[in-house]
């Protein structure tokens, strides 16, 4: 059993990795021709959330990789031993799936719309059904819900790391996308920002 979730975390990751970042990137510049990736080299806070979540995706998939076929090493990352415990690590895996779904239903009702950072050159349509009716980020909601699911699968001091690296980086980009959607749709998100939290 414990082999089997060592090796279906890793490929999990993979999974989210190709269904929300690898499959709407090539679906927006296939239907488009426009690249949505628009993190760049600068200095500024876009750029640098940028890199952040970069190093943290590869610290991720690191971890899963440890933990998949190494896992004696996984005990080096300093284990938070006191929440191991089955029943911890079925509630994270119920919210690795429910948040896989989210996800998959989020980047898909947002269409071509979708982007990794602000799109400064191509005006994008404000999405506000589906999912956006009860979260104005249901993307970025998903993304901590998953990081939260695999730190309660595998507790230790990386992957609470990660979760804490991750939710402070998200509360960064979000308010820079908030304040480029206001710019951009002004009395529009104005209206939607009353009607749906930022959140839930």
């Amino acid at each position: 059993m414990k082999d089997l979730l060592r090796y279906s975390l890793f490929l999990y990751m993979i999974l989210v990795f190709g269904l929300t970042f690898f499959l709407p990137t090539w679906r927006v510049w296939k239907k488009t021709g426009i690249f949505p990736i628009t993190f760049g080299k600068t200095g500024n806070a876009h750029d640098f959330t940028g890199n952040v979540f970069k190093m943290l995706l590869i610290l991720l998939l690191g971890m899963g990789a440890v933990y998949a076929f190494w896992p004696k090493a996984i005990d080096y990352l300093l284990p938070v031993w006191y929440i191991r415990h089955p029943s911890v690590q079925l509630t994270g895996v119920a919210l690795l799936f429910l948040a896989l779904i989210w996800l998959v239903v989020a980047q898909y009702q947002m269409g071509l719309s979708w982007r990794i950072g602000i799109d400064e050159k191509n005006v994008t349509d404000l999405v506000t059904t589906g999912v956006f009716t009860y979260s104005r980020n249901p993307i970025f909601l998903g993304m901590l819900v998953t990081m939260l699911g695999i730190f309660l699968v595998l507790p230790n001091a990386v992957s609470l790391a990660i979760l804490s690296m991750s939710f402070v980086m998200i509360q960064v980009q979000v308010r820079l996308e908030e304040a480029w959607l206001r710019t951009q749709h002004q009395t529009s998100y104005a209206h939607y920002c009353r009607q749906t939290r930022r959140w839930l």
